[in-house]
């Protein structure tokens, strides 16, 4: 809170711009990607380069990212149109940052996609005025003639449509209709300047199918888009189910990825398009000054990194690094963080920056990384698999990566000297430490979150990490991080 706002009165404003399935480097400064409005959002404020989502597929994340906690604690550990309910449904009592805003006074506002839970009934979470997407219901396809449009087809399977061009004009997009609603509201409140508000604006762009206006599209040279460099990865040290996912897109050639990269670029210029204009509008009203901007999302996308397409259980940064811009009141100008944070710990760094309390949960208050007082960093996520069902948990501390999977065998990684993560060490005697070193923090943070299926997983069967759920980290970073992660047990969050 600014001392302008303290003097009267009165907390900040929130503007959250959320989109679906968008990766980090997507906001990068001369990266392929446009998004001149999203990097300029970044540079004017807090730049978090290495932000994790807890989960790589929606609802999951979602429910971290408005009640703090890990998706075991808030149960929802599925996407929410794709599983029955006593696989993917929310817990109740949750805590949510939107209800804390509402019950502080401030007037909020949903519009876009939600998929946090199955009732979109926004009301029971802290929303006053919402529209809500509609959920998808499984494989997507278009009615518009599409060119190019790249899909692929297997034998017994519906035709599953990846990317397309249309002529369809950008001001008819979905996003443009979210964003109008966005500055409508925005608009309307700065006609009562002493009270706050919250406006959610989510976007299920650049989700998959990546269909865009050819307008869009033309910003981009398919033939001059470079491939991954992990494009070629033969995933041979890895879980074997990797490859098998991998062969979905054998028959895309060349051509068809690049097209495909160029439709997914587009869509997310697209979206800064949009960021563009209400940012534009937000600045109008005279409320720029008193209003937190957030620029995030719920996960991303492979976009062909190691021969892959879309996210899921091959736990690659393509699929779990989102951006994190935020810019306002609080925060530092021109403040680029390195370290690894999550998404987990947006909620209660979004209560601190507003109301001056604290909202609890399993994340960390980003503040200190806002002030430079931190260093290396550390995230956690978990996955349960969609629809098919994987145990597989995740570290990060500074530069390394554990992946610990109940399903195969263990990944390892370093991000410094390999980032684009073609050398599994998890088998290397040399690594072995520092393996023990992040199992025995996975399950510091397992314990700690309640987390009881897997913390208590002692049987005979259940014996193949590389320490056992009773085993202590004892580095610094471990003894540093304790009192944020995996300190609230899951009977408190219920």
């Amino acid at each position: 809170m600014t001392e302008t706002d303290r003097g009267r009165g009165r907390p900040p404003n929130l503007l959250l711009l959320m989109t679906d399935q968008q990766r980090a480097d997507t906001i990068t400064p001369g990266g392929p990607c446009l998004t001149p409005n999203l990097q300029a959002l970044a540079a004017e404020g807090a730049d978090f380069t290495r932000c994790y989502a807890t989960n790589p597929i929606c609802s999951p994340s979602r429910g971290s990212l408005y009640t703090g906690l890990l998706p075991h604690a808030h149960g929802m550990t599925d996407v929410t149109h794709a599983v029955e309910p006593t696989r993917a449904d929310l817990k109740p009592g949750l805590p949510f940052w939107s209800r804390t805003l509402r019950e502080a006074g401030y007037r909020t506002a949903h519009f876009g996609k939600w998929h946090v839970e199955r009732s979109d009934e926004l009301e029971r979470f802290g929303f006053d005025e919402y529209e809500v997407d509609l959920r998808l219901t499984g494989v997507q396809s278009s009615n518009l003639p599409l060119a190019p449009r790249v899909a692929v087809r297997q034998d017994g399977y519906r035709e599953f449509l990846l990317a397309g061009v249309s002529d369809e004009p950008a001001s008819a997009s979905r996003e443009a209709y979210l964003f109008d609603r966005g500055i409508a509201f925005l608009e309307e409140a700065s006609q009562d300047p002493q009270r706050p508000w919250a406006l959610v604006v989510s976007t299920e762009a650049p989700h998959d199918p990546y269909l865009v206006p050819r307008e869009l599209y033309e910003r981009y040279d398919p033939d001059r888009l470079e491939l991954p460099a992990s494009a070629d990865d033969d995933l041979a040290d890895r879980p074997a189910i990797y490859r098998r996912i991998q062969r979905t897109w054998d028959a895309l050639d060349r051509d068809a990825r690049a097209q495909a990269t160029a439709c997914y670029y587009a869509a997310c210029s697209g979206i800064d398009d949009q960021v563009g204009r209400i940012l534009t509008a937000l600045r109008a009203s005279g409320q720029e000054d008193d209003t937190l901007v957030v620029f995030t999302s719920d996960h991303g996308d492979y976009l062909g990194a190691h021969g892959l397409w879309l996210k899921g259980v091959a736990p690659f940064e393509e699929a779990y690094k989102v951006p994190l811009a935020l810019r306002g009141p609080g925060i530092p100008r021109g403040l680029r963080v390195d370290a690894p944070v999550s998404l987990l710990d947006l909620p209660r760094t979004l209560v601190r920056l507003l109301l001056g309390t604290d909202f609890g949960g399993h994340g960390r208050d980003l503040g200190p990384w806002l002030e430079g007082r931190e260093g290396a960093g550390e995230a956690f996520a978990e996955f349960h698999g969609q629809r098919l069902g994987y145990t597989q948990r995740i570290v990060w501390r500074g530069a390394h990566k554990y992946v610990f999977n109940g399903f195969d065998e263990d990944e390892l990684y370093d991000l410094q000297s390999d980032p684009f993560e073609q050398r599994n060490l998890a088998a290397e005697p040399a690594a072995q430490p520092l393996a023990r070193a992040l199992a025995a923090r996975m399950w510091q943070v397992v314990r700690g979150s309640g987390d009881r299926t897997l913390g208590e997983a002692q049987y005979g069967m259940f014996r193949f990490a590389p320490v056992g759920p009773e085993a202590v980290d004892e580095t610094p970073a471990a003894a540093a991080g304790a009192e944020h992660r995996g300190t609230q047990d899951e009977e408190e969050t219920t």
